[in-house]
């Protein structure tokens, strides 16, 4: 099911070097998030831990050193609730806007 629903979001939403996409991966040891550039298929910037809040203030720290402050936010088909929330809302306290 989350990977009908990753793809249904893939379909519609694309990272461009303007407005990368933020792209978050969660395992059960980890998160992974990634700032992507879709149309070269490049990776601009890349962070893993296990606390989201702190993960979430350092990816908008490499961000906005990139002066990246715009970003598309692909939740990879999890629900929007619990870590992926925590996550998302640290990279908005660090200085992104998605």
């Amino acid at each position: 099911m989350r990977e009908a629903r990753r793809k249904r979001i893939r379909a519609k939403i694309s990272g461009t070097p303007l407005r990368p996409r933020l792209c978050v991966f969660r395992s059960n040891k980890a998160l992974y998030v990634q700032l992507v550039d879709d149309t070269k298929g490049h990776t601009l910037a890349a962070a893993t831990g296990n606390d989201a809040k702190a993960l979430g203030a350092e990816i908008a720290k490499i961000a906005i050193a990139k002066k990246i402050k715009r970003v598309v936010f692909d939740r990879g088909g999890y629900a929007y609730h619990g870590k992926i929330k925590v996550l998302a809302e640290a990279a908005r306290e660090g200085g992104l806007s998605f």
